[in-house]
């Protein structure tokens, strides 16, 4: 298989969860030496241009990571054919993205089930839950999740 060269996290506003998962990987990466891979988010009712939730940023500067000039950004097709590895949120997102680019299918993968070998400690394929409207701890517990999904992520890449 060859080298992922970009990752693109995919969930509802490209405000809360995919947001996280973009600000962790980089910063993972980063630790790791791997600097050549783009990483980039979106989502499938996005509307571009709007900033992350207030907070998102909030558990995000606490984990390390600045989302200073970060706006949202509403999937596209050139999002699509530019992404080698497609990590979305929830199975909603999932059908949705395989609805919508049909050529996304094969690149397109639960964040929570990409990488996992059968037999690994506790392996949970479920739907990681939204957090908009919730406090900054239902924030924390989100993010907590993705980071988990992103350090086998990150080592995978």
């Amino acid at each position: 298989m060859s080298k992922v060269r970009s990752v693109l996290f995919v969930c509802t506003g490209n405000s809360c969860r995919s947001v996280m998962a973009e600000g962790l990987l980089k910063k993972r990466l980063n630790e790791l030496g791997k600097t050549d891979i783009v990483v980039r988010s979106a989502g499938v009712r996005a509307i571009t241009g709007f900033p992350p939730t207030h907070e998102t940023v909030e558990v995000m500067k606490e984990a390390g990571v600045a989302l200073d000039g970060f706006q949202s950004t509403a999937i596209t097709n050139e999002l699509i054919i530019s992404s080698e590895l497609i990590l979305v949120m929830s199975e909603m997102h999932r059908e949705e993205m395989v609805k919508r680019f049909p050529g996304a299918a094969g690149k397109t993968f639960l964040l929570r089930e990409y990488g996992r070998i059968e037999g690994s400690p506790k392996p949970d394929f479920s739907d990681i839950p939204d957090p908009i409207g919730s406090s900054v701890d239902g924030y924390k517990e989100c993010m907590e999740i993705i980071k988990e999904d992103i350090e086998r992520v990150a080592k995978i890449l």
